[in-house]
């Protein structure tokens, strides 16, 4: 299988470059990214913990799906098909805004993206691929910030950062 690149941008979201995947990981070069935030009628987040085997944070709990976008595809193409790719779906979704976040991980590799965080609104029961995803529940926004305070070691670094960036979002913006 041949590694994807990600989209190397400047702090504009100029894109400047392509890279491999996991080269700007390793180099914590700037580069686009996205994250997917889908609410039930109930204002319920859908979590997803990452899957047993996955290189990086797993088994630890995140947003419904965060992936890159490719070269030529826009943030909602992006992650429409991310989020059907993991969650077995397909909803709208919004962009609401983006922001720069670095993070490190534990194996030597950072992430330092500029992330599109956008939202879509689904009430059905998700067909995870065992690949991406080990499992999911829906929680409801408070009680995520609640838990994120008591059991932080449960989560992925960048859900920590985005979730604090998205639920400042909701309360200016009463989404």
């Amino acid at each position: 299988m041949i590694e994807e690149n990600v989209i190397l941008v400047n702090q504009n979201d100029e894109q400047i470059g392509l890279m491999p995947k996991m080269e700007a990981h390793e180099k914590a070069v700037l580069h686009r990214a996205f994250s997917v935030f889908v609410l039930n009628d109930n204002n319920e987040i859908m979590l997803q913990q990452r899957a047993h085997h996955k290189y990086h944070s797993p088994l630890l709990w995140t947003n419904t799906c965060c992936s890159h976008q490719r070269d030529g595809e826009t943030n909602i193409e992006a992650g429409t098909r991310r989020l059907f790719e993991e969650m077995g779906f397909i909803t709208p979704l919004k962009e609401l805004f983006h922001f720069i976040y670095k993070a490190p991980f534990d194996n030597g590799l950072t992430e330092h993206e500029l992330d599109h965080v956008m939202i879509g609104r689904y009430n059905g029961v998700p067909t995870i691929n065992p690949e991406e995803v080990e499992a999911w529940k829906w929680m409801k926004i408070e009680d995520v910030k609640t838990d994120m305070q008591l059991h932080p070691e449960i989560y992925t670094v960048w859900f920590k950062k985005i979730f604090e960036e998205f639920y400042h979002f909701l309360e200016d913006h009463k989404i």
